[in-house]
């Protein structure tokens, strides 16, 4: 297990650039198989301004962006799959169980259920101080 990857080793494995990178850092990689990043959302992000004016929110599809680019690690940082991308194949079973607000740190993880080829399936999740903020099933394709 290795750990402790920042946002210029997080470029070195993800396609994703700002403002579209949404991990800060990855706490815990196990290759191919789990991921742990977190998140900071901080007063100033590019989306709060108009998601919504006067209250703050960070958007669902952002939250389960942000899921799928850490399964994007576990997956991407194989050394097979360096240098490619991994595009969305399905988003299932998604569910949102709490506001996600400035301030708030997502503790995002997912663990990788079935790989076969360049197509796989991981369970996603998002905490806010240990409590779940949205969950969902991600399948994802890797470029050939």
């Amino acid at each position: 297990m290795r750990t402790a990857l920042g946002r210029e080793e997080i470029e070195a494995i993800l396609p994703h650039r700002d403002p579209f990178l949404l991990i800060d850092e990855v706490v815990e990689l196990e290759p191919g198989e789990r991921v742990v990043a977190r998140k900071k959302v901080r007063p100033d992000e590019w989306y709060l301004k108009g998601h919504f004016p006067g209250r703050p929110v960070m958007p669902g599809v952002l939250i389960v962006e942000a899921m799928a680019q850490t399964g994007a690690v576990a997956v991407l940082s194989e050394e097979e799959n360096r240098g490619k991308i991994a595009f969305f194949g399905g988003i299932d079973d998604v569910r949102f169980k709490r506001i996600v607000e400035p301030g708030d740190e997502l503790e995002l993880e997912c663990r990788l259920e079935r790989v076969r080829g360049p197509i796989g399936k991981g369970k996603a999740t998002a905490k806010v101080d240990g409590k779940l903020a949205a969950r969902g099933t991600l399948t994802f394709a890797v470029e050939r």
